[in-house]
């Protein structure tokens, strides 16, 4: 198994050399790139060939990239949001001509998983942001575009009905003809929803990446894991059970003081492993 960094921690900011070096030396061997134009723009092929240089001088693999979901980030407030699931098909077209620019990462970087929402988390959506319909269209657009570089789809468990755990399942296994997509077990957001153990057992051999963060199950706070409130012997048991050993992806808060957020991080994993390395 793997332990990487998302890139969501600097989100506010123009991505930099200087960030991945900072994630490499706490030890962590990969990063999941959060594709938002204002953070990294992936429209620019410069700034494609800048992170493959990047990734190669610090040692640290590109694992994952996370479909776009807004079109900028600027002190903590989000710009025009993005949803696949959205009834006006303008717009949800929109949606997947950006992840399929994030997509074409691949022809420069080769990287094992998209991750895609669908949708937006219900208490931030607006009337016909979730519709089951548009969203199972898109979900075999981004699946078939994706299919011949090489990239899987994660679907993500997020707070809204379309992406509970077992309504992934149901897509994958009833609707969905893309055998190579799965879901992305999102920790933090399952903790909000319910019990994280039953929504790792729900998803079970479709788990094929995750979103490793914690909160108090009041708001999504992205903390770093034993900070909030999940039973993380449990989960981690229970991801064990499943037969999960790929990488385990931090995804925590944007902040401008990362150091401290990666120590904390440093320590978890440390924690992760020993968790893990019981018989």
């Amino acid at each position: 198994m793997r332990f990487g960094i998302s890139t969501h921690l600097y989100h506010d900011r123009r991505l930099e050399r200087d960030h991945l070096e900072q994630i490499a030396s706490y030890g962590f061997e990969t990063i999941e790139l959060f594709a938002t134009r204002s953070h990294f723009d992936y429209h620019d092929d410069g700034a494609i060939g800048a992170l493959a240089g990047w990734l190669s001088d610090t040692g640290l693999s590109l694992n994952s990239v996370h479909a776009p979901i807004t079109a900028s980030v600027a002190n903590g407030q989000w710009g025009e949001r993005f949803s696949n699931a959205v009834t006006d098909n303008a717009r949800r077209q929109a949606a997947v001509r950006e992840t399929e620019a994030a997509l074409q990462i691949a022809r420069r970087i080769p990287f094992n998983v998209l991750v895609v929402h669908l949708g937006t988390p219900a208490a931030k959506s607006q009337a016909g942001d979730n519709a089951r319909a548009a969203a199972f269209r898109s979900a075999e657009e981004i699946c078939r575009l994706a299919e011949p570089l090489g990239v899987r789809i994660a679907l993500e468990v997020i707070p809204n009905e379309l992406s509970t755990a077992a309504s992934l399942v149901a897509m994958l296994e009833r609707d969905l003809d893309a055998p190579h997509a799965g879901i992305c077990l999102d920790f933090g957001h399952a903790h909000l929803m319910g019990d994280v153990a039953d929504a790792v057992e729900t998803a079970a051999e479709h788990v094929i990446a995750t979103h490793v963060h914690d909160n108090r199950r009041k708001d999504d706070e992205h903390l770093v894991p034993y900070q909030g409130s999940i039973n993380w012997d449990m989960a981690l048991m229970t991801m064990q059970k499943i037969g999960y050993d790929q990488t385990y992806l931090m995804e925590l808060a944007n902040t401008n003081t990362p150091a401290p957020i990666l120590e904390e991080a440093r320590r978890a994993r440390e924690r992760f492993e020993r968790t893990l390395a019981l018989p």
